[in-house]
């Protein structure tokens, strides 16, 4: 009698589990999950043959119907057989000489025993095994660096009082990222967990602001500071943005002007290098920082901080309340921002800026050269006037205008590998290669003798990271300054009705397998601006360069 007591028990709680309701998020993450994997694995859509964002409209009203595991898994299985057969090819032979780097792949989804029947995850897994090898309908590489580029999606914005609508471009998005975004494993939050966070606001949003707003938030999640969202109705722009006419630098939560943009301006309303700004418009810095995390992608809080002071110097009114800290003290004026053009003229008035040498000899021996304006060009004069220093001070806090090649072989001995890449593998989506390297230098008996010192800070981006790892193979290279935006490598960028947007299309490594995304390049000696040094008009950073290179130290 107990024996068979459990066994009723048994079958009636799992008749209960597999009748179980699902919830409309749980419905749309896997189908966003299945129509990505199937447009980039089924030989009927990842080559062209039917019209797949169709499809999607067509079927997402029946989705949304369905009540239980049973009735989605049934819809999906007949959306798979609807397109027919997939001949079976399987094994698919391994490419000679392919190394894969299998850290972003993740199809563990497709045996989901919560959403999907046996059977729609046996269909599943079949299409995997026997995936689509031609060239795909969607996707391509770019020619060279093999960034992603999408071809044939549709580009025009969503109906916003479709649901569908947005749907599908959530979808659409969120799976170029699933399969080919170099770093995904990197990300701080996972991309899954970011789908089921964004889905319900994008199914709520009403308008343009709405939408875009929440995939905003979406992107912010990628942690790369190469990406940005740019929302082409934006109110805030060169064209139609009201400036602070300065710079500055966030420190200890205040931000530390570092540099007049607008003389006139600025001396109207008495600001000067190394004011201090607690607040703007009534919020402090500390209030910006935190409400603006959900907004701006960078790969550490270094990028991020250095991106969030640009967009809060911007603001979309005339008139901004500004509050100072000065001598113990805190002033507030109400100000007047203007256009681009009127509050960066420095850059238009003839003599308002200081010239900058592209490179220099300081006293003691000291060679300097400023790496964001000398160009290729200008290397055999450098090398001719630095040759016999001491030392030479190459100045990375900036974006190097392709030197690495030039100057690397006069700091170096011989012929070095200085980086390795993966790439995406189009072959069998989601997964990626190791694909290539550069080397730098080339034999030379001559080569630069004195020691190589490298300033970098969180304004190192993509070519500085890379131009930093070329010149780190020289053997004499000291890196000092502090972290980098850690966003290195080329650069894939979507161009849409609604936005444009962009992310690292390539994984950046150092030749033993070393990550440079998120982390950047790490400083041989920490060195960090303070408020007092900029007052002071200290240039503290390149102040310790100049200590080390005399002491060693």
């Amino acid at each position: 009698m107990q024996k068979i007591t459990l066994l009723f028990l048994v079958l009636f709680s799992q008749t209960i589990f597999s009748s179980a309701k699902i919830t409309e998020t749980e419905k749309l993450v896997a189908t966003c999950k299945v129509w990505g994997f199937l447009k980039y694995y089924h030989p009927e859509v990842a080559g062209g043959k039917t019209n797949w964002d169709n499809q999607l409209l067509e079927k997402l009203p029946k989705i949304e119907k369905a009540q239980t595991k049973e009735e989605f898994s049934l819809i999906l299985e007949n959306w798979i057989d609807e397109l027919g057969p997939v001949k079976e090819i399987a094994p698919i032979p391994a490419q000679k000489d392919v190394k894969f780097f299998d850290k972003n792949f993740d199809l563990s989804w497709i045996n989901s025993d919560k959403l999907f029947s046996k059977k729609l995850s046996k269909k599943l897994k079949f299409i995997e095994e026997n995936r689509y090898q031609g060239k795909q309908f969607y996707v391509e590489g770019s020619e060279h660096v093999e960034n992603v580029n999408l071809i044939n999606e549709r580009y025009d914005d969503p109906n916003f009082e479709d649901k569908n609508s947005k749907l599908r471009m959530i979808f659409m998005y969120w799976n170029v990222v699933e399969y080919f975004f170099p770093f995904k494993y990197l990300m701080s939050q996972k991309w899954d967990e970011t789908l089921i966070q964004t889905l319900p606001a994008v199914v709520k949003a009403e308008n343009y602001t709405d939408f875009y707003t929440a995939m905003k938030k979406m992107v912010s999640k990628i942690d790369d500071s190469h990406t940005e969202f740019f929302m082409y109705k934006s109110s805030i722009g060169e064209g139609n943005g009201r400036f602070f006419p300065a710079k500055g630098k966030i420190i200890d939560e205040k931000i530390v002007v570092t540099e007049i943009l607008g003389d006139s301006v600025a001396e109207a309303y008495k600001i000067k290098i190394g004011d201090v700004i607690t607040k703007i418009n009534d919020k402090t810095i500390k209030e910006l920082i935190s409400e603006n995390r959900d907004l701006i992608c960078a790969s550490n809080e270094a990028a991020y901080l250095d991106k969030l002071v640009r967009i809060v110097l911007v603001n979309i009114n005339d008139n901004v309340k500004v509050e100072f800290l000065k001598d113990g003290k805190y002033e507030t004026k109400d100000m007047i921002w203007f256009d681009y053009h009127e509050s960066h003229r420095n850059e238009f008035k003839k003599g308002a800026q200081k010239k900058k040498d592209k490179f220099k000899l300081f006293d003691n021996n000291i060679g300097y050269v400023d790496m964001g304006i000398i160009k290729p060009r200008n290397i055999p004069a450098m090398t001719e006037a630095l040759k016999n220093t001491k030392a030479i001070v190459f100045d990375m806090r900036n974006y190097p205008l392709g030197t690495f090649r030039e100057i690397s072989q006069f700091l170096n001995s011989q012929e070095k590998e200085f980086a390795i890449y993966t790439r995406p593998y189009y072959s069998y989506p989601g997964k990626f290669i190791w694909d290539g390297s550069t080397k730098s230098g080339s034999e030379n008996k001559d080569n630069y003798k004195g020691k190589v010192i490298v300033l970098l800070n969180e304004k190192s981006v993509s070519q500085s990271e890379w131009t930093a790892m070329c010149f780190q193979t020289a053997g004499n290279t000291t890196i000092i300054g502090s972290q980098t935006a850690g966003a290195d490598g080329n650069v894939s960028q979507f161009d849409f009705k609604g936005f444009h947007t962009l992310f690292s299309g390539i994984g950046v490594y150092y030749p033993d397998g070393r990550e440079t995304q998120r982390i950047g390049i790490v400083p041989d000696i920490e060195v960090k601006p303070t408020i007092k040094g900029i007052q002071e008009g200290k240039d503290e950073v390149l102040d310790r360069a100049l200590a080390f290179i005399e002491t060693g130290k």
